[in-house]
């Protein structure tokens, strides 16, 4: 016990007396330990930022028919295969050919309240319809039919098997949103799916589903293939554009993070070992007064590996909580969410650091064994 404490206390005390060359050593490993630990907490954090940020381009997912059409008890089977924590939204969509003002348009049906989880990109001017009875057209629409946020209109449906003497189904529907997407999406007339049965006298019929989950692209792979064999009126496929751009997008940003956190602990090293070396070279004569006097040489790499390994765990600390920081403001201000804070990322942080700095220091620890006192004591 004696001897453990006196060691500690010769380790603790040859740091103190080299205070301003110790100190550059443990900006170097701590600095090391901040960039290991915000950006490995930032790599395993960036699918789910990135994925978030993806969700805003649209479903990732669609159900089609596996036949002709599916009912919403086959939507809510699908869904319920995927996990309730990675599921975002699912929207259903039902498209009727009907009449406004004696001109052909296309109406969807869907669910208001969910489309704008699949699709948050639409971009509404006026209020989303909420009740029976509101609509929401496109803006090419709204322009070629001169409509406007508060008019009325009559929507009109001729059934398919209505014979020229059967009166069209009709509604009668408020406007009370105009949607602007610069896309297809402006062609459409959208009501909910009960005006829609209501209108057709046809109820449960679903022709497409957009299914957003946030999960990386072998979960939502695995996804399809549990659907497809378990759901034998759905065909579940996923939307090749956002999925293989995600992919795409997190393979490089997480290889750039790897590759800088590589250069930063190689950087690191550096610094430490040439620190070190120049420790070594101003104790020799300390080195050699010591092996005169019989100290072995496993004592004296004893000594230094300490003091490394010591430097190493508070540096390791200190990058441990300082990384989680950086790694915070960098999420906050980039992603616009904050992440959480991983035990095993700050352990794993402090391990490194200790090892990297052990590493670094074998070479001089060596160096200093072979220190020679007769030519030391002599001045040589």
């Amino acid at each position: 016990m004696k001897k453990r404490k006196m060691f500690y206390r010769m380790v603790t005390a040859s740091l103190m007396r080299r205070r301003s060359r110790m100190l550059i050593a443990l900006l170097a490993v701590a600095i090391g330990a901040t960039i290991l630990s915000g950006l490995m907490t930032i790599y395993f954090d960036v699918p789910r930022q990135m994925g978030a940020q993806f969700r805003n381009y649209g479903a990732n997912m669609i159900f089609t028919p596996a036949q002709e059409e599916f009912q919403q008890a086959d939507l809510e089977q699908g869904i319920s295969l995927i996990d309730p924590k990675e599921l975002v939204g699912a929207t259903p969509f039902r498209y009727e050919s009907v009449r406004i003002h004696e001109q052909p348009l296309m109406a969807a049906a869907t669910d208001m309240e969910s489309v704008g989880k699949t699709s948050p990109y639409w971009s509404v001017d006026g209020e989303w319809p909420s009740v029976s009875r509101q609509a929401m057209v496109g803006k090419t629409i709204a322009e070629n039919l001169n409509l406007s946020i508060g008019d009325q209109m009559t929507i009109n449906y001729t059934p398919e098997d209505a014979d020229e003497e059967t009166p069209d189904n009709w509604i009668d529907c408020k406007v009370t949103a105009i949607l602007n997407t610069g896309g297809s999406e402006e062609e459409y007339v959208y009501l909910s799916m009960e005006d829609m049965e209501d209108l057709t006298g046809v109820p449960g019929v679903i022709d497409l589903a957009e299914i957003s989950v946030s999960a990386t692209s072998e979960k939502l792979s695995s996804y399809v293939e549990t659907i497809n064999a378990s759901v034998d009126s759905v065909r579940a496929e996923l939307v090749k554009r956002v999925t293989a751009s995600e992919t795409s997008v997190l393979s490089k940003l997480q290889a750039l993070v790897l590759l800088v956190t590589i250069i930063v602990l190689a950087l690191t090293m550096i610094c430490v070992a040439t620190t070190m070396t120049a420790v070594v070279t101003e104790r020799r004569q300390e080195i050699g007064l010591r092996k005169a006097i019989g100290a072995s040489d496993a004592s004296i790499m004893k000594e230094f590996m300490g003091e490394s390994l010591l430097l190493g765990a508070i540096g390791g600390i200190l990058g441990a909580i300082v990384g989680f920081v950086f790694a915070q403001v960098v999420s906050v201000n980039v992603f616009g969410s904050s992440i959480s804070f991983r035990p095993l990322l700050a352990i794993i942080t402090i391990i490194v650091s200790v090892l990297i700095t052990a590493l670094t220091c074998v070479l001089p620890i060596r160096s200093a064994t072979r220190v020679d006192p007769a030519l030391v004591l002599k001045g040589e």
